[in-house]
């Protein structure tokens, strides 16, 4: 989509306020090195804001992409940016079991855009 992919995450503090005492189910750190072990990722940091708005003003991105969870309505910092994409995403339900120690091993798919 771009020359340069930058990815912003929450930090476990600012996610857990956004999410709930139980997330996040991974820690800032695991997830950092997990996003840099994907060759089309540049660069990865992380944020204490619950929602990027100073960053995206002070670092425009051509593109912000957000998950299915979002209308556009609802996208902070998006009046920054030249285009938004939301995206739909897969969640392996039984990582997520795992987490909690259920025994359902299921994985669902993607939501529809």
């Amino acid at each position: 989509m771009g020359d340069i992919l930058i990815v912003a995450i929450n930090s476990d503090k600012s996610l857990s306020c956004l999410k709930g005492p139980q997330r996040p189910l991974y820690g800032e750190k695991e997830r950092v090195k997990l996003l840099l072990s994907l060759k089309s990722i540049d660069y990865v940091f992380v944020f204490g804001e619950q929602m990027p708005k100073e960053i995206l003003s002070e670092l425009p991105p051509d593109i912000l992409v957000k998950d299915g969870d979002y209308k556009l309505s609802e996208i902070v910092g998006k009046e920054y940016v030249k285009k938004v994409c939301i995206v739909p995403f897969v969640i392996c339900k039984r990582k997520i079991n795992d987490k909690f120690n259920k025994s359902d091993n299921n994985c669902y798919g993607s939501k529809k855009m």
